[in-house]
């Protein structure tokens, strides 16, 4: 772009360097093609579940893309949720916890979504506008036998008709346009289908300073049911504001199998603590986080009612797995990330003391910034490991703590601390492994005081650029 330079300002143009702002999505909406890889093009998709995603111009900037996702099944579900920790709990995590509380987290039916507000600290009105939300998507069930109200006597909030979970994101201390929305619930709920461009659309619909969508689907089999295959989607949002407690961003699991309520909740837990409770783009941890799953029993099959059992335990695997490859989708989305990072500590006394480690280095702005500027300065990583708060006394033990880089390629890794030691760094190898966009981070704990500390945990998470800034700088405008 070329721009005239005014007279009394040429002497300083021919030496001030000249910004352009670059954003991590195209302002057409494209998706760049380095991220592509990332958008399936095709599913399988649980039964009984149908999407859509639809136009409804949320934000007054936004001009034909879709912003307004609904999410249905068929039947009643069991469901569970994960909401953020944050103290300034947007409107829809207050009406979505209280909708799960009065349903004992079964007869769910939908998930309504919008993006382009948050609905975040707007009062009683924001309540209210997330409720009337909920409300139009259960207009749409009236004909249901599950639709009879259900007792909610001495409730705050008018949810006592409820069967529909309620999401927003975007920009927080704003109005929903909320005539808007509620009038473009019946269009939504008459596009609804099963196919993979719907589900993609309502993907799609979810997102703000994203550049891709973030889908995923699967199979599996359970062991008291190896003829019944079960399917498993999920997608998420999210680029900033990434550092959870309890949950991240949002996100939405969907699966056929028949799992109670009682037994959907741990298991959603257990799978949110490895995976979106170990992924931080920035540290920051937003006021809308939630991450919801719904089952619907629609393939049939034994009820899974443990997770000690031979059919909870292998769920619990497909779950965790599930969801540590859609939440990992997010930092490969990191706003104006280069990086992809796996932080991994090792032979630690305990998982607690292991995770906490990993989100400290994950969360360290001197670490993400070296990674950008392909600086192999593992000093700050040990720095990280060494004022991370609430670990057990006996967790580190400097003379035994080393830390390496591990290429993607399989390659031997590159030490750079052993136990405690120094090592002479060959930094020719170093470039080249931080060149990569993947990257892992070995700090191995060496067992801790003891010697006999075997746990380990995982972080992912991206690194700090020039681009950050200036995304975060423009948000609202």
């Amino acid at each position: 772009m070329n721009v005239e330079t005014p007279s009394h300002t040429k002497g300083i143009a021919q030496w001030a360097p000249r910004f352009i702002r670059c954003y991590s999505a195209p302002v057409t909406g494209a998706i760049p093609d380095a991220k592509k890889k990332f958008v399936p093009t095709l599913g399988t998709y649980p039964r009984g579940f149908l999407a859509t995603g639809i136009y409804v111009g949320v934000k007054p900037t936004n001009k034909g893309t879709v912003d307004l996702a609904l999410l249905v099944s068929e039947k009643p579900c069991s469901a569970s949720a994960v909401f953020t920790k944050n103290k300034f709990q947007a409107a829809p995590v207050v009406v979505s916890r209280q909708v799960l509380e009065q349903r004992s987290g079964e007869g769910i039916r939908a998930i309504i979504i919008n993006s382009g507000c948050a609905n975040a600290v707007t009062g009683k009105g924001g309540l209210d506008d997330a409720s009337s939300m909920g409300r139009a998507v259960d207009a749409c069930f009236r004909s249901s036998p599950d639709s009879t109200p259900h007792s909610t006597r001495g409730q705050s909030l008018d949810v006592e008709t409820s069967s529909t979970l309620v999401m927003s994101t975007g920009v927080i201390g704003q109005r929903l346009p909320i005539s808007k929305i509620l009038s473009a619930v019946p269009i939504a709920h008459s596009a609804l289908s099963a196919t993979h461009d719907d589900w993609l659309l309502a993907a799609k619909a979810i997102c703000t300073t994203d550049t891709f969508p973030k889908l995923l689907s699967c199979t599996f089999t359970l062991p008291s049911s190896p003829d019944t295959t079960y399917s498993l989607a999920g997608m998420t949002k999210g680029a900033g504001m990434i550092h959870p407690n309890m949950a991240t961003l949002l996100g939405m699991l969907f699966t056929d199998a028949p799992i109670p309520a009682k037994t959907l909740q741990p298991l959603l837990t257990h799978a949110v603590d490895r995976s979106f409770n170990a992924i931080s783009v920035d540290g920051d941890t937003s006021t809308n986080d939630t991450l919801a799953f719904l089952a619907n029993g629609s393939a049939g099959g034994h009820p899974i009612t443990s997770l000690m059992s031979e059919d909870g335990k292998a769920l619990t695997q497909v779950v965790t797995a599930f969801t540590q490859q859609l939440s990992q989708l997010v930092i490969r989305d990191g706003e104006g990330a280069t990086k992809f990072v796996r932080v991994r500590v090792t032979n630690s006394s305990s998982f607690a003391d292991a995770q906490k480690i990993a989100s400290t280095i994950a969360r360290s702005p001197l670490v993400k910034t070296a990674l950008y500027g392909k600086d192999a300065n593992w000093g700050r990583i040990l720095c990280a490991v060494g004022y991370t708060d609430g670990l057990s006394p006996a967790a580190v033990v400097p003379e035994k703590t080393s830390v390496s880089f591990v290429p993607t390629d399989g390659s031997e890794a590159l030490k750079l601390l052993v136990r405690g030691e120094p090592e002479s760094v060959d930094e020719k190898r170093a470039a080249k492994i931080l060149d990569e966009e993947d990257l892992e981070i070995l700090v191995d704990l060496g067992g801790g005081e003891d010697g006999n500390g075997m746990e380990e945990a995982s972080y992912w998470f991206c690194d700090f650029s020039h681009e950050y800034v200036t995304i975060n700088g423009d948000y609202r405008t």
